[in-house]
């Protein structure tokens, strides 16, 4: 495990006492941000550089009363989104300009914060209130927001507002999406020609195959809404011949995964699942699979992260499996995924940390003989 500083706690009482009064206004300071991107202030002011802008060219340049550009100027003051100009600070307020600070610039330029923060306030926000009751009960009660007809929240995407399915969508994109061309190489080192997709969702990694192997043959396994969308896309990208579609629910127990690949993948797929279902579904994949057939499990592991940040965001995201998607799922640690795997009769057979900017795993596994 990554030894980030889990074990003291050193942080000085006056510092403890700051942080906390962070999480007490957090949801508002979240939606204060939302605010400034919403309105264009932030990118007003970055577009002006080191020049800055007072509060009533803030107002000005936003449409926006001189009170609202004050208040919300003030608040990015104190989460260092913005900073004062040296040379106009202690004096009069509405001489005062106001610059982006390195806060505000990821903010407004870093693809993994801008999707973070979409994802948070167009998906998880408003359920979030549900966090307790999706613990007590165990299953997703925000989910109801977007309506009571669904269980999951993957039964649930094909019927989404645009807006939310498009957040969703560029949030589970933007993290696999940047291992996979440091997982090709390795699992076409094993010259698969048959590859069974679980979890294939949109296709992207199922595409992303067929173009780096011109023999390989793709089978995507998933729910119905998705092997429809996943279908389209193949045939969009020319691979129809190439790419087919096994419409399943993984977890009903009636339902059998086809045999004859010679490899399985598994692509940020088995963190939409309590531990007990992991092994559920690999004890599936066991009785479809050959001796020799690879098995790989791709995953953001949150104690294999380089970053204590990169940490932090998979241990949040959990909350989002909590009461958004299905109430008993999260991003799990090495030991714990890797047991749950060879619960099911599988033997690791290598793992390669680190893929790509998002320090993904690639486990291999092999059936036990």
């Amino acid at each position: 495990m990554k030894q980030f500083d889990y074990f003291t706690d050193k942080i000085p009482a006056i510092d403890a006492k700051f942080e906390a009064q962070k999480i007490a206004f957090s949801p508002l300071t979240f939606q204060a941000i939302r605010a400034l991107l919403e309105l264009g202030i932030l990118r007003k002011i970055a577009d002006v550089g080191e020049t800055g802008l007072t509060r009533a060219e803030v107002s000005g340049a936003a449409g926006v009363s001189l009170y609202g550009a004050g208040v919300l100027a003030e608040i990015a003051l104190g989460m260092n989104v913005l900073k004062l100009r040296a040379d106009t600070a202690g004096g009069p307020p509405e001489q005062e300009r106001f610059v982006l600070g390195k806060i505000g610039w990821f903010l407004l330029e870093d693809d993994m914060t801008r999707i973070n923060f979409n994802f948070v306030n167009d998906v998880c926000y408003k359920g979030a209130f549900e966090l307790a009751e999706s613990i007590r009960n165990g299953k997703a009660e925000g989910l109801k927001v977007f309506g009571d007809s669904w269980r999951t929240i993957y039964d649930a995407l094909s019927s989404l507002p645009e807006k939310i399915k498009e957040s969703w969508f560029a949030f589970d994109h933007f993290y696999s999406d940047i291992a996979f061309p440091g997982a090709l190489p390795l699992v076409f080192a094993q010259k698969p020609r048959s590859l069974f997709d679980i979890g294939g969702n949109t296709a992207k990694w199922a595409v992303s195959c067929c173009r780096y192997d011109p023999a390989v043959k793709v089978t995507i396994i998933d729910l119905p809404g998705q092997t429809a969308v996943a279908e389209k896309n193949a045939r969009a990208a020319g691979f129809a011949g190439r790419i087919a579609v096994f419409p399943c629910n993984v977890l009903d127990a009636a339902a059998a995964f086809p045999e004859g690949a010679d490899a399985v993948w598994m692509s940020q797929f088995l963190d939409c699942f309590a531990l007990e279902e992991v092994t559920e579904i690999l004890s599936k994949v066991r009785r479809a699979a050959g001796p020799e057939t690879d098995v790989y499990v791709l995953e953001p592991l949150w104690d294999r992260q380089q970053f204590e940040a990169s940490a932090y965001s998979l241990q949040a995201i959990s909350l989002y499996f909590t009461c958004m998607a299905n109430g008993n799922s999260k991003m799990y640690r090495f030991e714990e995924l890797n047991t749950a795997v060879e619960k099911a009769g599988f033997e690791l057979k290598t793992a390669h940390h680190n893929l790509g900017s998002n320090h993904y795993s690639l486990l291999r596994y092999r059936k036990c003989l």
